[in-house]
Formats: structure tokens, C-alpha cells, sequence
């Protein structure tokens, strides 16, 4: 693998973001926005919203020249505008911001939407998944037994995954860490969602409520291991989608697809823990069909899901347009 940069790769950040205006970084902070939104609910990637809206490349690329020796050296010699230039700085600030707008605002509602109305929020999410699959999957021109391979080794590796039971988990500080490194590298994966991996380390819910809490110190612990882990995964990534492109894409699709299995709207609790605020959290569920009668008359319910799904298969393919229009005003197609 290679462990360091072209200088044609070091000077492509200050190239693209001198084709930027105003509006072009409002776009991005909307697609953080749209990212922390996914991110907030587990089974939903922030990695797919950056795939299908043309910015998983570029961010992966922004992440790992923070672990490059020509950043290190421009940080050690003082050249901040220069070290700021090379991680595409406006670029990923703009989308941070977005992310941790959606974060913070959002949680309280997630929170609420996931424990009063799942199946609702569910159905948006199966509607967003399934639209990116389609929109990811149209980046491979041609289909080969091998890329067929890899998504199948997707789709079976992350139906697996996501039918993992959540273990309990100490809450120390190291723990802490290391929950937001892995839950990281998952949220930068389309398909495997960091929330998800939270709620397999039993910590989804102590994060969402130190968000709400502002638990700080927490956080920042989280906040430690997620930039360690996301600087360290970013190498790998990005070495990938360059040496093998379509392989990667169609492994990622397969994730994507396999994830499905968890954002399935209707579920039977099999079995519960007790967190430590006494609340019952799920820990086994199966997926059934949906209920067609409740009360003796049709199920309305199933109506609006479906019209959910519908609204999010929409909202992806409004995203993907709309980023696809602001590049191509920009001169990056």
C-alpha cells in the first residue's frame, strides 16, 4: 500500500476548492447536514448520503493527506495556510458544520421518532437505502462475475452484521474511545451505519443522550478515538477506490444492500436489556410482514410507510440532482 503522495495529489485540493463559490460550500454544509441526519439512526449510513451526492472521494481524500508527511511537514514548519490547504480545510469545514448542525438538532426528534413512531421513520430510511442503491450500483459501467462476487460478499457480510446481538459494554474512558474509532469507520462506509455499531457496543443510547445532555467530557472522549480511527480507515479507503475503483463500488453496494435488513420497518422483539436508566431497549428483533388489519379495519399505517419510503427514495434522487447541477455549474463534473 502506498504511504505517501504524488505532489500532483497534494495540489489538487487548492485547485478544486479555488473553483468554489458561497454557494457551492452551502451545498456541501447541506450534504453534512444530510449525512449527520442519516448518521443519528442506526442502520443508516452518513457514508451513502456522501456516495450518492459526489463527495465520498474528495472527503476520503481531504481525511487521508491528514495522514500524510507533507501535511505533518507543513504543520511542524508553521505553514498553517499551506497545512490547511492541503486537507481541503473549506471543504471539510463546511461539511462538519453541517454534520454536527444535524447532530445536534435532530437527536432530540430521532430520539423521539424511534421510540414513539419506528415504523414511520423506518419506512423513510428502507426508501433512502434502496434509492442509493440503485444510484450507486449506475456508477459501475459494466458488470463483470467478479464485481457480481464482491457484491454478493457485501450484501452477505453486511446482513450478517447487522443481525450481530448488542453486548454490554464498561463505560470507561477507553472504551469510549475505542467505540468512537470503530463507530467512525463504519459511518464512513455506505451501507454499515456508525449508529449501528454503537448499538452493537451498547453505547448508541449514551451518546445520543450525552448529545442531549451535553456531556462533554464524553464526547470528546468519543470525538478522540473517531479521529484516529477516521484518519487511519481514510488510508485504506482511498487506496482502494484508486487501485480498484469498480470492485470497491460494487463491495459497497453490496453493504448497502445487506443493510437493508436492519432498516426493515416492522419487527418482533424477541428480547430486551435494561439500560441504565431503566428504559427497555430491543437487543433481538425479527422481521415480519406488516400487519394488514388493526382493529378490525386496514392498517392505514402501511399506507403512510409506503408513502415514506416513497418520499425517501425521493429525497435521494433530489439530493443526487441537485449536487450533480452545483458541480457541473462548477466545473466538476
Amino acid at each position: 500500500m502506498e504511504r505517501s503522495i504524488s505532489p500532483q495529489e497534494a495540489t489538487r485540493a487548492q485547485a478544486v476548492a479555488s473553483q468554489r463559490t458561497l454557494l457551492s460550500y452551502f451545498t456541501i454544509f447541506l450534504r453534512g447536514f444530510a449525512m449527520g441526519s442519516a448518521d443519528v439512526v442506526p442502520g443508516v449510513s452518513g457514508g451513502t448520503i456522501a456516495f450518492i451526492t459526489g463527495i465520498y472521494e474528495e472527503l476520503l481524500n481531504s481525511i487521508r493527506m491528514i495522514g500524510q508527511p507533507v501535511f505533518f511537514r507543513a504543520v511542524l514548519g508553521l505553514r498553517i495556510k499551506e497545512a490547511l490547504s492541503l486537507i481541503n480545510f473549506p471543504f471539510l469545514l463546511a461539511l462538519l458544520i453541517g454534520i454536527g448542525t444535524a447532530i445536534v438538532t435532530l437527536a432530540p426528534g430521532i430520539e423521539w421518532l424511534m421510540n414513539n413512531q419506528p415504523v414511520l421513520l423506518w419506512s423513510f430510511f428502507f426508501g433512502l437505502v434502496i434509492a442509493s442503491v440503485w444510484m450507486v450500483s449506475r456508477r459501475i459501467k459494466q458488470w463483470t462475475a467478479l464485481l457480481w462476487l464482491a457484491l454478493i460478499a457485501g450484501t452477505v457480510g453486511a446482513y450478517w452484521l447487522v443481525g450481530l446481538v448488542p453486548t454490554q459494554t464498561p463505560e470507561s474512558w477507553w472504551f469510549l474511545i475505542l467505540s468512537g474509532a470503530l463507530a467512525i469507520c463504519a459511518m464512513i462506509l455506505p451501507g454499515i451505519s456508525g449508529s449501528f455499531i454503537l448499538l452493537l457496543l451498547s453505547k448508541y443510547q449514551f451518546f445520543v443522550s450525552a448529545v442531549n445532555q451535553r456531556d462533554i467530557v464524553s464526547l470528546a472522549l468519543a470525538a478522540i478515538g473517531a479521529v484516529v480511527g477516521l484518519v487511519s480507515f481514510a488510508q485504506i479507503l482511498s487506496w482502494l477506490f484508486k487501485r480498484y475503483h469498480d470492485l470497491t463500488v460494487a463491495l459497497l453496494t453490496g453493504f448497502m444492500i445487506g443493510s437493508l435488513r436492519k432498516v426493515w420497518p416492522w419487527k418482533e422483539v424477541l428480547a430486551t436489556i435494561t439500560d441504565r436508566h431503566g428504559e427497555l431497549i430491543p437487543i433481538v428483533e425479527r422481521n415480519v410482514a406488516p400487519p394488514f388489519a388493526a382493529n378490525g379495519a386496514f392498517n392505514m399505517e402501511i399506507v403512510y410507510a409506503l408513502l415514506l419510503a416513497v418520499v425517501g427514495f425521493a429525497v435521494v434522487l433530489l439530493i443526487e440532482r441537485t449536487a450533480g447541477a452545483v458541480d457541473t455549474e462548477q466545473g466538476r463534473v
